[in-house]
């Protein structure tokens, strides 16, 4: 079964990648192009609830993404935050961070938050059209561990 974090999300329609433990969605609000969530499938609601096995795969996940978001955004950082206040499951926001502005499809996406901590509030909503257009993108571009 899949967990409301992860539905919430648009799963499966903004899926991007997929591992044993984890799984890898496009973020419809987009603080910086190329934002993820990164949504455990297993049952737990906190960070210490989960098995070896899941952390072990946690580096598959996180080395898969940064390849992909370094091809495709070039980012200068990256952040994974965790915030878990109103989605329980475990599950990473993962905002590739850059100076600037990122074009794509004809929109711009700047990071307004750069330097700085990223601001979550300024954003490109994406419709689900256009959330399962960059999953599609990305997932052709997933090149795993």
């Amino acid at each position: 079964m899949t967990n409301p974090t992860a539905l919430k999300f648009g799963y499966p329609r903004t899926q991007v990648a997929e591992t044993p433990h984890w799984l890898v969605l496009v973020r419809p609000q987009q603080p910086t192009l190329g934002s993820l969530v990164l949504v455990c499938k297993d049952p737990a609601g906190a960070f210490s609830e989960l098995g070896a096995e899941a952390f072990a795969d946690l580096k598959t996940a996180v080395d898969g993404i940064e390849r992909l978001l370094g091809g495709f955004v070039g980012y200068a950082r990256i952040n994974y935050l965790m915030l878990m206040m109103v989605d329980r499951d475990v599950h990473f926001h993962v905002i590739p961070r850059y100076e600037g502005a990122r074009e794509h499809g004809g929109q711009s996406y700047p990071d307004a938050g750069w330097p700085a901590q990223p601001n979550l509030g300024a954003h490109v909503a994406l419709d689900d059209e256009a959330a399962a257009a960059l999953a599609a993108e990305l997932a052709a571009r997933w090149t795993g561990a």
